[in-house]
């Protein structure tokens, strides 16, 4: 099973403006011991697909696939996100990888009313996935996935049953993101686990958590007080998952993301290390 890691570890939201150069993500990721990379931002590594297929051979390192961020909750941007679709498919696909994983934008939402969308918002988020797994799957030959993630529209299990049941679209599914509201990841992987074709593997802070579902801290707040822990540390039992996911003989990415906190104590890299060695002392 090829553990993978993304550019989001390393705080890489964006294309531009990072701390982090592509090269430098690149060789802290291989030296960490993964082998795998999602895309990250698009724009972030190379587009020129000579220049990425160099780079990654260099580290030996394989592309995996890309989660791409995108409006779903305002159905008016469909038409930028198949553009952007027809534009990136190709690299992925030139470079071997399988899967693109598209997801909604939390940060379009409200403070305080994150995720919410009325009938017809909900209504504009399933055409636009049906047009975008269409572009995916039927002009390119990737494999399309969904990420439920906090504060989008998709994120508590009658969302994401909606959603499976509205398209035929199957889930990045997000240990983490998934447990954050108090749900069972492994409990709900078990129940649709036919419709999974991506995982994520991320783990949450129990205390940091409880003070989300108190009231008492927001989502975003919550992120740099280390809501999403590392993957030894949390509540979500990763052991159990790898365990199911291997009896399952789960053929899909596994890729670790870790989102840092402001006082972490730990740099990406130191944090990529520890994730990996958990993930491959469980096999």
């Amino acid at each position: 099973m090829l553990i993978g890691n993304a550019p989001c570890s390393w705080g890489i939201a964006y294309p531009t403006g990072n701390s982090v150069t592509w090269q430098q993500y690149l060789d802290q990721l291989a030296e960490a011991g993964y082998r795998g990379t999602e895309l990250g931002p698009y724009g972030f590594l190379p587009k020129d697909k000579a220049v990425l297929e160099r780079e990654l051979g260099r580290r030996a390192l394989t592309l995996i696939g890309i989660t791409h961020v995108h409006t779903f909750g305002d159905r008016s941007t469909a038409p930028e996100l198949l553009a952007t679709l027809r534009e990136l498919a190709p690299l992925l696909r030139d470079l071997g990888a399988r899967h693109l994983v598209i997801m909604d934008e939390s940060n379009w939402y409200p403070a305080g009313r994150e995720g919410v969308l009325d009938e017809a918002g909900w209504q504009g988020l399933i055409a636009t996935v049906r047009e975008a797994q269409a572009v995916i799957e039927g002009e390119f030959g990737l494999k399309a996935s969904f990420h439920p993630h906090v504060g989008t529209a998709v994120e508590r299990e009658a969302q994401i049953d909606r959603l499976l049941a509205e398209t035929e679209i199957d889930l990045c599914f997000d240990t983490g993101h998934h447990a954050f509201w108090g749900q069972d990841p492994l409990a709900y992987m078990k129940k649709v686990w036919g419709r999974i074709a991506y995982m994520h593997l991320k783990n949450v802070d129990a205390a940091v958590r409880q003070l989300v579902l108190d009231g008492k801290l927001s989502i975003e707040a919550s992120y740099g007080r280390g809501v999403m822990a590392p993957l030894p540390d949390g509540v979500v039992d990763i052991r159990a998952i790898m365990r199911f996911l291997e009896d399952m003989h789960f053929d899909g990415p596994v890729v670790v993301e870790q989102d840092v906190a402001e006082n972490a104590g730990e740099t990406p890299l130191e944090l990529a290390r520890r994730n990996f060695a958990y993930v491959e002392g469980l096999k």
